[in-house]
């Protein structure tokens, strides 16, 4: 039996009720091949994956007549291997997470949440980080400075000012003015209630500016004049490096 007549049958069942289908499914996820059953699709009906799978289409078929689903296909294998076996996957933890959200598979979804990379990053990490005002928006803004200033240059630099309490941004506040008036931007983090130190936030930003792709390195601001401290107590330079 030719590849073709093999799948002329898939092709006229799409056309009709899910309902109708045979038991073995084929898909495409992003360009890679599964076979699997109806039932392990929809084992879990509350799912995003099961309700494309109940009632009328909902998904759109490649040239061979197989379902296709518009995800990345390297990680649908763990997907696919929690619905056969129950077996939480141990590799490639953020990245299947991201998928079980999308497939809104609940169960696979708790049981991530407590492996400790997603512990650490929801629990821990980002519940710091809610805490630091403005944070997304300061890392936005520090790329902004960066690119500006990226023009005919290999590096660029941004100032960031860091300050954990209220008495250190008092402290902080005629450095800043001095930064202001020599028309210089700087990019202040804080103050925070919570126990992560500056060196903590530091990695934090540098974590979150790398995920975007940057490369940077991160030293502490050298002191000039109207500095009534040691700069790095709180003042950092972020080095972008472009080429």
């Amino acid at each position: 039996m030719s590849i073709s007549s093999e799948h002329k049958p898939l092709r006229k069942q799409v056309t009709g009720s899910l309902h109708t289908l045979s038991p073995i499914v084929e898909l495409s996820v992003g360009g890679e091949m599964y076979t699997t059953t109806l039932s392990t699709l929809k084992k879990h009906p509350g799912s995003k994956l099961a309700e494309m799978f109940t009632g009328q289409p909902k998904l759109r078929t490649d040239s061979e007549g197989r379902f296709f689903i518009d995800r990345p296909g390297t990680y649908f294998k763990y997907i696919l291997e929690y619905l056969r076996s129950n077996q939480v996957p141990t590799q490639c933890i953020q990245d299947v997470y991201k998928e079980a959200l999308f497939y809104d598979i609940e169960p696979l979804i708790k049981q991530l949440e407590d492996s400790p990379q997603i512990f650490g990053e929801l629990v821990a990490r980002k519940q710091f980080l809610a805490r630091v005002p403005n944070y997304s928006e300061n890392i936005e803004l520090m790329i902004r400075i960066a690119r500006a200033e990226a023009v005919a240059s290999r590096q660029s630099s941004v100032i960031v000012c860091v300050v954990r309490t209220e008495e250190d941004a008092a402290r902080c506040q005629d450095a800043l003015n001095s930064l202001d008036m020599d028309k210089k931007s700087v990019v202040k983090f804080g103050p925070w209630k919570a126990v992560p130190s500056i060196s903590d936030l530091l990695d934090c930003i540098q974590m979150d500016v790398e995920a975007k792709g940057y490369k940077i390195t991160v030293q502490p601001h050298v002191a000039e004049k109207g500095f009534r401290f040691k700069s790095q107590d709180f003042f950092y330079k972020f080095l972008f490096t472009w080429w």
